[in-house]
């Protein structure tokens, strides 16, 4: 071979027998999900760059450095050409395609989840890749039909919860805080402005431009140098309404109530614009620095943002690479399932009595490799040994006539002869 071609530097291929951790882990995913009463939700990869700049803020990093953005000029050459964007997440799509379809006209809330790949411009890091994948779920409705409850919030949490134990991972950590809401944020900013101005020109370039364009990111620097002074500087606690005060104390209460623990971060915000009031992040220490397995928080505006009606809503993302890291430092080794048998043909004309009788075993669930006719016995049994078969099932013609077959376990070596009619039972005994 001379120049191979290679898969896109910040991308990356999943193979066997990872695939069978991340197949794990979105089974557990939709089964937690489904008692939960959320239904699935499926929306294009592809969006209009105008959801985005809309939705996340056009001074966040995602928009300004992170996106994968292009004209779309399949258009009659006189009409100006639309800007399309690779997803960078996932909520805005939803939110759209709430509004879009007119979903606030069916009863109740709508719990929608989701799982498949975004995309951002990124430096690709430990965990990080330019395609990842996420695993996230929205709740969204009108106030009336309780959207604004802090028992909403909770119950995504206690859900979240729910879901870490379910699949394995210990040790978890919930990070919680409000970031206030239209009628209280102003003032923050204001008073963090202030704290900012004498200070921000020591501080790094980012946190220079945001404490410009959104001060609330700067704590979102993890510059080393700049933690001192981003210790100092007032927070959103302080500065929270009524309303929001008590919402997020309910949202503890709730917390408290169901057993799920959590720390107060006064430092911990979201990334994107449309986030407001309930903040959160649970962090896992087998991933070093970058500790997030997953986060979200309230978007009480988002749905007006995109030209919508007022619809609260509250959700999360999953990052799916970083969760099966933690699955992987918690469990050790991949879920997959060896071949409970390794079928092995041996002369002409057995390969389509081995494909006869392949198929009777996998209509009772049992996991079935098939072999070769061309193979040896030794090399049969060899191969079986490779792919970790529990049996070889050996298939000659004198088997095949007498309707009984040769099952060795290959752990201990023990080789009896089993009845066609009883082969799936004792391989799965």
């Amino acid at each position: 071979m001379s120049n191979p071609i290679k898969s896109v530097r910040g991308t990356r291929d999943l193979l066997p027998p990872e695939t069978a951790l991340w197949n794990f882990v979105e089974a557990a995913v939709r089964d937690v999900f489904r008692v939960y009463n959320f239904h699935e939700i499926r929306t294009p990869i592809i969006e209009d760059l105008a959801l985005f700049q809309r939705s996340v803020g056009e001074e966040t990093d995602i928009v300004g450095k992170e996106m994968f953005a292009w004209e779309d000029r399949a258009r009659a050459q006189s009409e100006k050409g639309q800007w399309l964007a690779l997803r960078p997440e996932n909520t805005a799509g939803v939110v759209r395609a709430y509004i879009e379809h007119k979903l606030w006209e069916r009863p109740g809330l709508q719990k929608l989840y989701y799982i498949g790949p975004q995309f951002r411009r990124e430096r690709p890091q430990k965990g990080r890749y330019r395609q990842f994948y996420q695993i996230g779920a929205e709740v969204i409705g009108p106030s009336s039909a309780g959207s604004e409850s802090p028992s909403v919030d909770a119950e995504v949490l206690e859900m979240l919860a729910t879901l870490l134990d379910r699949v394995g991972i210990t040790g978890w950590t919930l990070e919680l805080n409000s970031v206030g809401c239209a009628n209280d944020r102003p003032k923050y900013f204001q008073a963090l402005q202030a704290a900012l101005k004498d200070v921000v020109g020591s501080m790094c370039a980012d946190c220079q431009r945001r404490a410009v364009t959104n001060p609330l990111r700067v704590f979102d620097c993890k510059v080393a140098a700049d933690q001192p002074i981003i210790e100092k500087l007032p927070r959103m606690a302080d500065y929270l309404d009524e309303a929001c005060r008590s919402h997020f104390a309910e949202v503890r209460a709730l917390l408290d109530a169901v057993g799920v623990p959590y720390t107060l971060n006064d430092r911990l915000v979201r990334g994107l614009d449309y986030y407001s009031r309930t903040a959160f992040e649970f962090t896992h220490g087998a991933l070093g620095a970058q500790n997030a397995i997953l986060g979200g928080g309230r978007y009480d505006g988002l749905s007006e943002q995109l030209g919508g009606p007022p619809a609260p809503g509250i959700g999360f993302a999953i990052g799916e690479d970083r969760f099966v890291m933690a699955l992987q430092e918690a469990q050790g080794e991949a879920v997959s399932k060896p071949p409970d048998v390794y079928i092995a043909p041996l002369g002409a004309g057995m390969d389509r009595e081995a494909a006869r009788l392949a198929r009777e075993l996998r209509r009772h669930d049992v996991v079935v490799e098939l072999g070769s006719e061309t193979f040896k016995l030794k090399k049969s049994l060899e191969t079986a040994s490779k792919v970790n078969a529990r049996f070889a099932l050996i298939i000659g013609e004198n088997e095949v006539k007498a309707n009984e077959f040769a099952v060795k376990h290959l752990a201990t070596g023990q080789q009896i002869t089993v009845k066609r009619s009883e082969l799936a039972k004792y391989i799965q005994s």
